[in-house]
């Protein structure tokens, strides 16, 4: 049975007085690839969010292994492991790409491996390296969204939390960043994906979460969730 590495126990969570999660459990094992869907406004994006520190509990607990982390700084839990994808990229525009990725290693756990890492990550995006000296702002969508991602690599990441993939890309793009998830996750890293492209995060993962309005009305294998006739219908417009 594989271990718990990220769990999260009762959180309720918001913005000042508007609570957007509400009493949310859910867990990701050691090795697995997770996905949460749902509509738009649901709640996946300050999921992600609560569990980088950036928005802070009400209630509940959050586990990384058997550490506590919800009242740590967004800093510390990165250390810990937990590195997210922003969505929309969030690249650094001005810097090249190779800056952009060293950003990705600064924490002390990981910098003594920096250049071997960067190795790696050139190795997994060939077309980083081809442009590791042209400034983020020159590079497609789609480029920009894989430097996002071998950013995150660069630091190691226990889990990689992914924010909406695939979203604004053109669908051959789209398979190229499930196929890129698919073998960061055979690699070993463990992957929690927020993503609205249900059909295929569904697909690629061993468990889903469906959130609804702040809270988690369904949970199961992928394929499960697949065949479910309420996700096909709310979701996959069957």
């Amino acid at each position: 049975m594989n271990m718990k590495l990220l769990s999260i126990k009762n959180v309720t969570a918001g913005y000042g007085d508007a609570m957007v999660l509400n009493n949310i459990s859910l867990h990701v094992d050691e090795g697995e690839v997770v996905s949460i869907v749902g509509a738009n406004g649901a709640g996946k994006s300050t999921l992600l969010s609560t569990l980088s520190g950036l928005v802070t509990t009400t209630q509940g607990e959050i586990w990384m292994g058997d550490q506590r982390i919800e009242n740590l700084a967004p800093h510390r839990i990165v250390e810990l492991g937990v590195i997210q994808v922003p969505e929309g990229r969030k690249i650094f525009p001005l810097l090249t790409v190779e800056e952009n990725l060293y950003i990705g290693s600064t924490m002390a756990r990981v910098r003594k491996q920096r250049e071997e890492n960067l190795e790696q990550v050139y190795e997994l995006l060939p077309r980083l390296a081809e442009r590791k000296d042209q400034v983020g702002s020159t590079l497609s969508g789609g480029e920009q969204q894989m430097l996002a991602i071998g950013r995150a690599l660069m630091g190691m990441p226990r889990v990689l939390m992914l924010d909406e993939p695939s979203l604004g890309l053109s669908p051959v793009l789209v398979s190229t960043v499930f196929g890129l998830i698919k073998k960061i996750s055979e690699m070993g890293t463990t992957v929690l994906m927020v993503e609205q492209n249900v059909k295929q995060a569904l697909q690629m993962s061993n468990r889903g979460y469906v959130l609804e309005n702040g809270t988690i009305s369904m949970e199961g294998a992928g394929n499960e969730l697949l065949n479910n006739p309420h996700v096909k219908k709310a979701y996959l417009g069957i």
